[in-house]
């Protein structure tokens, strides 16, 4: 099950967010405006619930009394909580774990924007040494100590992936939770509360546990063995396991049987053999060992490991900072500020009142940021609403065609300017700058677009929208004297595109580079090819070797490449150039990978944001901070290959800001980037339209893992019907008969981590 508010008109939300609560035993008390949730669940097959909430601050009470023998738990993920039960009051860190019975009618309190995951499991799914120290009150584990942290990462890893679980992924869960469970309340656990002689027998047999655990491994691990560890006969032993109605054996080949399964799907251990797996872990008989897969799991270990996903396929590599080898790395570092201002522009310059302005703000080292979003970077230019801009904006891909897109022009050039021990612009995307990831470069291309700005908009704050409209964009003409007066872009087929794992012909898999020149023929601009060329490792001026086009402003040397002149004759693609980046700064700690689109706008990649159009942002921090860049020639809808014609523009615009409470009737309730033009409004959907809030910790990287069509074609649906009940005034039942059979809906991109699809909805629908 997946509920979000957004797919509600605001006036609705918090009574669809109660509804949606009360299904899962939370009784809404009290929801800061403007109400926002999201609550994501799935049931395991042996019958624990898990349920992630994300929202505002909220006071809730947890009523399970519905649920006759369940206990419920709640893990605290991102936020502050603090637990009522009548007298009992208790202070819940992120982490933490908090546990009641299903007569433990709790009040919890959210005091700001959170997240929790929350589980709702039968006491008959725990054994009897868990029940008997299971709470009727509220019981709090830490996650700072012992099992609790290891109970704690288990869980909030099923937070952060319950989109993309199945009842398979779950399993191992629910075998280890009873567990972690029994061995943290033990160590939390006053001497009093064991229960005399049972909590003894209690104690001891978590001790029998973990000398199992250390000794599964060995063959020769028997009854007499451990009885022999702890000094207690094998009769006694075989009743400790009795009291759990399980025995010795079974135990011991069941744990055998986990840790075999683990290790099948572990990339850790895909160079290993089945035969190998078995006899590490104990087993001596390899048909006896499938026999028992089977019974235990209802497949062969050969037809497990090969459904399972096991890790990433390294022929079909992604996108973005990986979660394996980054997850420590820091991603609020302090923050290089390379965007520093022009005199005249500062960010602390007080911007006069008057008649509105027409600004030039040049692509400089000064005036742009590569690869990267944040709410701190300073402003490179204040302006007012009203005022016009003339930007310019520079393609990261230039240098795919160095004598075309760089030479001869002074300010690309020293955008671009790496040489040993000299590079003018360090920082390209949001990772480390010691390349301690991947070991591509300072800030390993997590993040890859060159943007202009950031501009503050004066006045402007969280709850407002700014407009901006785009009057004019011209390609920006080679300074080569050799092509002086023409204007040339690039197409790269690369590894992150949609159809890099399904070619045809050989070699496969293979990253295509194409050169196009934008120029106006017959009256009116198009583009064709002028070459194209296979992609080569490339060695920057560091040493580092980059055996993918994975690192933005590395050169192409076009003596290592082919050029194949006769590409594409015969074609002439019409020319619409467009900004495909245009963002408001998230409101979100750290540095944000350009690449990612959200709700604060960003890589939209929607070629409607050309002359003629507007695209309209809500605002997230004070003086809103837009960004731009990712300039396009032309682009088709869903950008398959991974770019478009990526080509330097220049443009004006115009900067429009829209307060809280005096908004058109269009931006009612707008919450997401909405484009108009002259005949249709463009509403944007994402896979992931929050997902720097909603996937947690690791949401960037994470996000190139979690998109799909579907979530961004669901995601329109529900904006497209909540503008058409809150702009037009129409009713559910009349929004969605209109969207079927009036509205058009496409695949904005498919490549860029977190994957769009719009809703074109055209204004002569309505006759007045």
């Amino acid at each position: 099950m997946r509920f979000t508010t957004n797919a509600y008109p605001k006036e609705e939300r918090w009574e669809a967010w109660r509804f949606a609560l009360k299904r899962k035993s939370v009784l809404l008390n009290v929801m800061s405006e403007p109400a926002y949730g999201e609550l994501s669940s799935h049931r395991g097959a042996n019958g624990p619930e898990f349920i992630s909430i994300s929202s505002t601050s909220q006071n809730v009470t947890i009523d399970l009394s519905d649920r006759a023998d369940h206990i419920w738990m709640v893990q605290l993920l991102e936020g502050e909580l603090s637990a009522t039960l009548g007298a009992q009051t208790l202070v819940v860190r992120e982490g933490d774990v908090l546990i009641g019975g299903n007569d433990a009618r709790a009040v919890l309190d959210l005091p700001r924007d959170h997240r929790f995951l929350m589980m709702h499991v039968p006491r008959a799914f725990f054994g009897p040494a868990v029940r008997n120290l299971l709470p009727a009150d509220l019981s709090l584990i830490a996650s700072d100590t012992g099992a609790g942290r290891l109970l704690s990462a288990m869980l909030r890893s099923v937070a952060d992936t319950i989109n993309e679980l199945t009842s398979d992924r779950l399993r191992p869960v629910e075998l280890s939770l009873s567990e972690f469970l029994l061995t943290a309340l033990l160590e939390g656990a006053p001497a009093r509360s064991l229960g005399g002689s049972a909590g003894a027998r209690a104690m001891l047999l978590e001790r029998v546990f973990q000398s199992i655990e250390m000794h599964l491994s060995d063959p020769t691990l028997n009854l007499q063995f451990v009885a022999t560890e702890h000094g207690i006969s094998m009769r006694y032993l075989q009743k400790l396991f009795e009291s759990i109605d399980d025995s010795f054996g079974h135990y011991v080949k069941q744990r055998r049987l986990e840790r075999c399964r683990m290790d099948l799907v572990s990339p850790l251990h895909a160079q290993k053999s089945i035969s190998d797996i078995l006899f590490q872990w104990g087993f001596n008989d390899s048909a006896s060992f499938s026999r028992s897969f089977r019974e235990r799991y209802g497949v062969s270990p050969r037809e497990y490991r090969k459904a399972s996903p096991g890790g990433e396929d390294d022929s079909v590599p992604q996108r973005g900072s990986p979660v394996a080898r980054t997850a420590d790395a820091p991603t609020d570092e302090p923050l290089e500020l390379e965007a520093a201002t022009e005199p005249g522009i500062g960010a602390d310059d007080v911007v006069p009142a008057g008649d509105v302005r027409h600004h030039h703000l040049r692509a400089t080292v000064d005036t742009v940021h590569w690869g990267y979003l944040s709410r701190n970077l300073r402003p490179v230019l204040r302006v007012r609403s009203g005022d016009y801009v003339t930007i310019e904006a520079v393609t990261h891909h230039a240098g795919d065609d160095h004598e075309r897109m760089i030479d001869g022009d002074p300010e690309v050039e020293r955008i671009y300017h790496w040489e040993k021990g000299d590079k003018a612009i360090n920082r390209r995307g949001a990772g480390p700058m010691d390349a301690s990831a991947v070991g591509r470069g300072a800030g390993e291309g997590f993040g890859v677009h060159i943007m202009t700005g950031p501009i503050a908009i004066a006045g402007a704050e969280r709850g407002d929208v700014v407009e901006v409209r785009f009057l004019e964009m011209t390609p920006r003409p080679s300074g080569s004297a050799k092509f002086a007066g023409r204007s040339f872009g690039s197409n790269v087929a690369a590894y992150w595109g949609f159809h890099y794992g399904d070619m045809l012909t050989e070699p496969k898999p293979r990253e295509v580079v194409t050169i196009y020149e934008v120029e106006r023929r017959h009256g009116g601009h198009c583009a064709h090819a002028v070459y194209n060329y296979r992609y080569v490792p490339q060695t920057d001026p560091n040493g580092v070797v980059h055996q993918r086009y994975d690192y933005p402003g590395v050169i192409v040397d076009p003596e290592m490449v082919t050029k194949n002149f006769n590409v594409l004759r015969d074609v002439e693609v019409p020319v619409r150039p467009h900004f495909g980046f245009v963002a408001m700064a998230p409101a979100h700690d750290g540095l944000i990978d350009s690449v990612p689109p959200a709700n604060f706008g960003g890589n939209i990649d929607n070629w409607r944001m050309g002359a003629g159009g507007s695209v309209f942002l809500p605002v997230n921090v004070a003086e809103g901070l837009l960004s731009l860049g990712d300039p396009h020639a032309s682009q088709g809808d869903s950008e398959l290959c991974g770019t478009a014609i990526e080509c330097s523009m220049s443009a004006v615009i115009q900067i429009v800001l829209h307060r809280c409470g005096d908004q058109p009737e269009k931006l009612r309730d707008l919450d997401y980037p909405l484009i108009e033009t002259r005949d249709e409004w463009v509403i944007l959907g994402f896979s992931q339209p929050n997902y720097l809030r909603d996937l947690g910790g690791k949401a960037q990287s994470d996000i190139y893992k979690q998109s799909s069509i579907e979530s961004a074609m669901r995601d329109a649906f529900r904006k497209a019907r909540r503008f058409l009940m809150t702009t037009r005034g129409l009713t559910e039942d009349e929004a969605i008969s209109l969207l079927s059979v009036g509205v058009d809906f496409g695949v904005t991109q498919i490549v860029n981590g977190n994957w769009g699809a719009h809703a074109i909805i055209r204004k002569a629908l309505f006759v007045h």
